[in-house]
């Protein structure tokens, strides 16, 4: 089988990439293609994020191993699309060079049928070009009211004679 993907940039501006890929192919395989695909160099970290329907970043799959030995992480080059893309999981975020954060969501479109004489991984449409620089991102929380004033502390910054060494120590 053949999963078709769009590849979306979050940015202002319309960019996307439309992409086939077969079933069997790695993430690391999708990796390569989307780096292609948009142009980049290739030479910066990378990792896919099982995303849920509302886009919420879950479970990393990573590029390399820099854990040192930790067995339950996923990697790109050992998980084939089948196991982590479905009819019901159909989205991922995609983050390329974390310096810069350049964010893609990637969502299986289509599972469709190999065609004879097509090559893949095949890039179907381009739309957009690629900013010189990455879209700035918002990075926000939940707002627990403490950085608005909102907490209630004896701590005096003025008074700093009166606390103990422990008080001072971090």
């Amino acid at each position: 089988m053949v999963y078709r993907f769009r590849v979306i940039l979050d940015a202002d501006e319309d960019v996307f990439r439309d992409i086939e890929m077969l079933q069997e192919s790695t993430l690391e395989d999708l990796h390569n293609t989307i780096v292609q695909s948009f142009g980049f160099d290739g030479t910066e970290m990378a990792s896919f994020y099982i995303s849920d329907d509302e886009w919420n970043q879950g479970e990393e799959i990573h590029q390399f191993d820099m854990s040192g030995h930790d067995t339950s992480i996923k990697l790109m080059n050992e998980t084939t699309l089948d196991s982590v893309l479905s009819e019901s999981q159909t989205k991922l975020i995609y983050v390329y060079d974390f310096l810069k954060m350049w964010t893609f969501f990637v969502e299986l479109a289509q599972i469709a049928e190999i065609e004879e004489g097509r090559d893949y991984p095949n890039l179907m449409f381009v739309h957009g070009q690629i900013p010189e620089n990455a879209p700035d991102k918002e990075f926000k929380g939940e707002d627990d009211g403490f950085l608005n004033g909102d907490y209630d502390d004896d701590y005096d910054p003025d008074d700093l004679d009166n606390m103990s060494f422990d008080d001072h120590w971090n």
